[in-house]
């Protein structure tokens, strides 16, 4: 299944290669052709060319590091997703490990300059494996006054401040409050800033192209691009081929950003003000072997619901309404239709959710995504499919709320309303993934469960993971697991007088699964709809000893699903603390106890991903240890849960200001815990 996107070879397949457009350290570098092997080709010749001219060359130092993090941060309007975006592509086909953070603002256009419209993109790359996008960047590129003082909180001192002076008049530094200019006036003494004017060198760089001072000056953020990829070493071809894809239909903006990048890596190579580039080496040893491309939760969540589907031989059908953050799972399952997906855009939510589970009952395997607002809206139909037991995938991006909250920022604070947001008694599975890569087996693993128990299945992701990316190693076709299942083809049941007759809620002794009956096989007419059902026979029924049958064995059924045991981290086997994660919190989590844990401190860690039902030792883990803590981006929720089950004496880290943890924040709150 070739699904597209750029990808990448593991490490025994040539992930460890030769740097693309890297000389050897004190030698100097080609500007960007757009052609590796160009840039391979200059290394030696070059590098003798320097020792031929000694002085006249411009040696520049090369330094390696082992891990950076780099913050561009500039207006909604100047491109910085774009710009994190392709440097994070680049750094992937590198082969390095990488997580990033995407921050933007909630409004559509939000005003230019000011603090509210500030767009950023964090990128941790490293030589190793990592888990975060970083706590804090080692470099910040300010496109101007808002996104300095937006982001100066986060910056170490020390750390390398990249600002596009053009931008820095005495009325956009008043907009967000400055009354003097901070490159001016001390306060980023303790920084290395590089003041640069972005703006008047993009439009001088392109001048041939004769466009409008205020077109040319829309490329800034390539040649920002250009800049940090030469002081990175960074590829360079496969953003020039985007660039040519992008504007295919305008060569000439085209080829202006392809200028603008290029000017932006000469800048570096040329100006004094940058005396040092940065070497970090792939992450050769990182990764398994295999084949590997950079991805985000959202992809990665689309493709995991395409190969379920393909795993099933069923159609995919996703019944949506857009909303922020789950809209690009709608964009992308659009474009499939080669792999039977059919997706819908409806008029409202409860739309939305309504042709998902007519689609389940004809047959498909059925979606609808949302966020949180939507799962509101959508609950009545979550509990008739609960009713119906049919297989249906309710996917939940959660953001910052109540009401319309937080629309672009991440939070957890929907896994009660998964739990329990529906009349009457109506559970449901819940799964959650912990990682954006993780987000394509949490689909396959909810589609699994839904299509075996025929139930409803919840889906808990988050902005975080969807909009951040990481490395994802692709899987082979024979890896994945066999979903498919028989529909119902005739008569199940034989009554007293010998006929054979169809029982659409007679169940499988095993799992307490319905039949699947396809509307238009003959002989398998039945009634749906929300009123009780008699067991077996599906009969409209208000008897009550029949009323509490029915609702104890979907509940049953929920309890009954089969799920892995919980693995538990407990390197030494002596800690008497354990922390506990669901979501998007792993990789802040398991970061902060391997710093704890290279302290010295004794800490064991596990990681949930079936909310409901919960690990069958989950409670059993829970008695080993004398402390139990639960970081949620929440106010508790999952803890609440833990103690009311297992009357465990849970203790809460919560955070909900839409930003996941710190590391180093986690491990504080854990070494107090530890020592509490």
């Amino acid at each position: 299944m070739d699904l597209a996107g750029d990808v990448h070879p593991g490490p025994t397949a040539g992930r460890a290669r030769a740097e693309p457009g890297r000389a050897a350290p004190g030698a100097p570098r080609a500007a960007p052709s757009g052609h590796r092997a160009d840039f391979d080709r200059t290394r030696a010749a070059e590098a003798a060319h320097g020792a031929d001219q000694g002085a006249a060359v411009n040696v520049k130092d090369v330094r390696r590091l082992d891990r950076v993090i780099i913050r561009f941060a500039g207006d909604s309007g100047d491109g910085m997703q774009l710009t994190g975006d392709r440097f994070t592509s680049e750094t992937a086909s590198f082969g390095n490990d990488l997580s990033t953070l995407p921050n933007f603002p909630a409004e559509i256009r939000a005003p230019a300059g000011t603090l509210p419209g500030v767009s950023s993109f964090q990128l941790h790359f490293a030589d190793h494996d990592i888990l975060t996008p970083g706590d804090a960047p080692n470099v910040l590129v300010a496109m101007n006054p808002a996104a300095l003082k937006a982001n100066i909180a986060d910056v170490p001192r020390g750390a390398e401040i990249i600002v596009n002076t053009d931008e820095f008049t005495k009325r956009a530094m008043q907009k967000v409050g400055y009354a003097t200019s901070p490159l001016e006036d001390g306060s980023l003494d303790g920084y290395s800033v590089h003041p640069v004017p972005l703006t008047a060198l993009t439009v001088e760089a392109l001048k041939e192209f004769e466009l409008s001072r205020k077109d040319a000056g829309r490329s800034k953020n390539m040649f920002a691009l250009g800049l940090l990829s030469w002081m990175y070493h960074r590829p360079t071809e496969g953003t020039e081929k985007f660039l040519k894809s992008k504007f295919a239909k305008k060569p000439q903006i085209a080829e202006a950003n392809i200028a603008a990048f290029r000017a932006g890596w000469n800048f570096g190579e040329t100006t004094e003000d940058f005396a040092v580039s940065y070497e970090v080496a792939p992450a050769a040893s990182a990764f398994p072997t295999g084949t590997y491309r950079n991805i985000s939760g959202n992809l990665a969540l689309s493709y995991g619901l395409i190969a379920a589907s393909r795993q099933a031989d069923l159609p995919l059908y996703l019944g949506s309404y857009p909303i922020t953050p789950a809209s690009d799972i709608l964009h992308e399952l659009s474009k499939h239709k080669n792999f039977g997906v059919r997706t819908f855009q409806a008029e409202d939510e409860i739309a939305g959710i309504g042709a998902a589970l007519g689609a389940a009952f004809g047959g498909s395997l059925a979606v609808t995504t949302t966020s949180g607002p939507g799962v509101a809206l959508k609950s009545e139909t979550i509990g008739l499919a609960v009713s119906l037991e049919l297989p249906l995938l309710v996917v939940d991006i959660q953001r910052g709320g109540p009401s319309t909250g937080l629309p672009t920022k991440t939070e957890q604070a929907d896994l009660l309303q998964a739990m329990y947001g529906r009349n009457g008694e109506a559970p449901v599975p819940v799964v959650a993934p912990r990682t954006p890569a993780d987000c394509f087996d949490a689909a396959i693993e909810a589609a699994r469960i839904a299509i075996t128990y025929r139930t409803p299945v919840f889906l808990l992701s988050d902005g975080y993971l969807a909009n951040g990316s990481e490395p994802w190693r692709i899987p082979e076709i024979d890896q994945l697991p066999d979903l498919r299942t028989q529909f119902a083809s005739g008569p199940n049941h034989t009554e007293a007088d010998g006929t054979e007759v169809f029982w659409p809620y007679k169940r499988d002794a095993k799992t307490l699964a319905r039949p699947w009956a396809i509307p238009g096989t003959p002989g398998l007419e039945h009634r749906i709809g929300g009123i009780e059902k008699q067991d077996g026979t599906g009969n409209i029924s208000y008897d009550p000893a029949n009323h509490e049958f029915m609702v104890r064995t979907r509940q049953a059924k929920i309890d009954g699903i089969e799920v892995p045991d919980l693995e538990v981290d407990d390197a030494s086997g002596e800690a008497n603390t354990l922390v506990l994660g669901w979501g998007s919190t792993y990789g802040p989590i398991t970061a902060a106890v391997r710093r704890l844990r290279t302290a010295g401190e004794l800490i064991a860690q596990a990681h949930l991903r079936h909310l409901n039902p919960f690990p069958r030792n989950l409670g059993e883990v829970l008695g080993r240890y004398d402390k139990v803590v639960i970081p949620e981006m929440n106010l508790g929720q999952l803890a609440t849960l833990i103690r009311a089950r297992y009357l465990v004496d849970a203790r809460s880290y919560n955070q909900v200001n839409g930003m996941p943890f710190k590391a180093e924040q986690l491990a504080t709150a854990l070494k107090e815990a530890i020592h509490g």
